[in-house]
């Protein structure tokens, strides 16, 4: 397992770089001369432009494998964020940020899906999806402070440009020390209640190698087709969306964009609390579907208070929607695995990010548009709330096994 922690401090410095970006950006875009109805479109048409990167990338990590995606975005990153640092006006930075979505909608689906070809069975999937989630909230717990201590000290220009040469340095490294699994691995279902599968017949489903994508056989691809159903993409979007609402709206709250140090410490009170649930190992004994569905009522709720200004500290507020953060991400994967079936992790885990990105797209814009008419955490209870209205509590998504409880193996070549 050396790949993976390999795999994983690259993640947290790239993580790092990037979620450092978010208390300093919105004052950056100010500087420029930008409305907050155009910031809104700016954090939008970032995860708007993600859109068709995550589409090339769900077939393209199939067959071409993880590691070139994830070496490309790295340094592309890198490379935008320099220029970034040499925009004059708001227009420039859109195109920039732009740029920057369609080329790091790659990184995402070619990590997970790497993550996801490293494990031998269900379980240790999840365990591995919790690794991500965890190395991804202790960079953002410490990033975002970062990020602003930079600007105070060196100002915009020299921060993006340090940011951005620390990506493309992180790209070079990952050339030579990211991995792919050397042979497929079949995982192994979890127990249904299927009586052929309860009687002992042998179910199992290929993880293939990253170019390995003609070994995936018909059977199992319209399985696949139709064990996840489009439905499930929808707490995704709803969550996403809330996050880009949140996120928009923190350096205008309070007036914080006169203190973005204060500001980056309210982003890593988010970053916290994810991190105490993270924390919290026992939690991934639970099903994965009932703690998506709990965690996502439960953040819809703390953005209803926090729209009716309830008197408890902003601070712990958001303390609190980090914890329900930290439960809802990584159960979401692991569920979206069981889904699965094993195959096409590349073509799944796109359209997780899709929905993702068309949230984050959303929810930006809206907040931007509606601020002066409605509180935007208002907008985000509503979408939140109309999400697990909409999806099943008490029947959650079966794998699809239990409709079809044998597959052939792939045979050997």
């Amino acid at each position: 397992m050396r790949s993976v922690v390999w795999l994983y401090l690259f993640l947290f410095i790239a993580f790092f770089d990037l979620h450092a970006q978010y208390p300093i950006l919105t004052p950056f875009a100010v500087s420029l001369g930008a409305a907050p109805s155009f910031i809104g479109l700016m954090m939008g048409m970032y995860s708007f432009t993600h859109l068709p990167g995550n589409l090339l990338a769900g077939f393209s990590v199939d067959r071409f494998g993880s590691r070139i995606f994830i070496v490309l975005s790295l340094l592309g990153a890198g490379i935008l964020l320099v220029l970034q640092a040499h925009v004059v006006n708001p227009w420039q930075l859109l195109v920039v940020r732009s740029i920057s979505g369609f080329v790091l909608a790659f990184l995402s689906p070619a990590c997970l899906a790497l993550l996801a070809r490293f494990a031998t069975n269900q379980v240790q999937q999840g365990k591995l999806m919790a690794g991500n989630g965890l190395v991804h909230t202790l960079a953002s717990v410490v990033s975002p402070a970062a990020g602003a201590y930079l600007v105070a000290k060196l100002g915009f220009t020299a921060s993006f440009q340090a940011l951005g040469i620390g990506l493309f340095i992180i790209g070079l490294l990952a050339i030579f020390m990211v991995r792919v699994p050397a042979q497929a691995t079949p995982v192994s279902p979890p127990s249904t209640s299927n009586p052929t599968a309860a009687a002992g017949q042998k179910v199992s489903f290929p993880i293939h190698a990253d170019s390995d994508e003609k070994a995936v056989s018909k059977p199992a691809m319209a399985a696949h087709t139709v064990g996840v159903p489009w439905s499930f993409y929808i707490m995704p979007f709803a969550i996403s969306c809330s996050q880009g609402i949140l996120f928009f709206e923190l350096p205008f709250v309070g007036n914080q964009l006169q203190s973005i140090m204060h500001s980056g410490i309210l982003f890593s009170a988010v970053s916290l609390g994810a991190l105490c649930t993270l924390s919290m190992l026992f939690l991934n004994h639970y099903p994965a579907y009932a703690r998506t569905w709990i965690g996502t009522f439960v953040l819809s709720l703390l953005f209803f208070v926090i729209a009716i200004h309830w008197p408890v500290p902003l601070f712990i507020s958001l303390f609190l929607i980090g914890m329900t953060k930290g439960v809802i991400l990584p159960a979401m994967s692991a569920h979206l695995l069981q889904l699965s079936g094993g195959v096409k992790y590349g073509r799944i885990f796109s359209y997780l990010s899709i929905a993702f990105s068309i949230g984050s797209f959303l929810g930006p814009l809206l907040a931007g548009q509606f601020r002066n008419v409605v509180s935007p955490f208002f907008i985000a209870f509503l979408v939140l709330m109309a999400a697990v209205t909409i999806m099943p509590a008490k029947q959650p998504f079966q794998p699809f096994t239990t409709s079809t409880p044998s597959m052939p193996e792939s045979k050997a070549s």
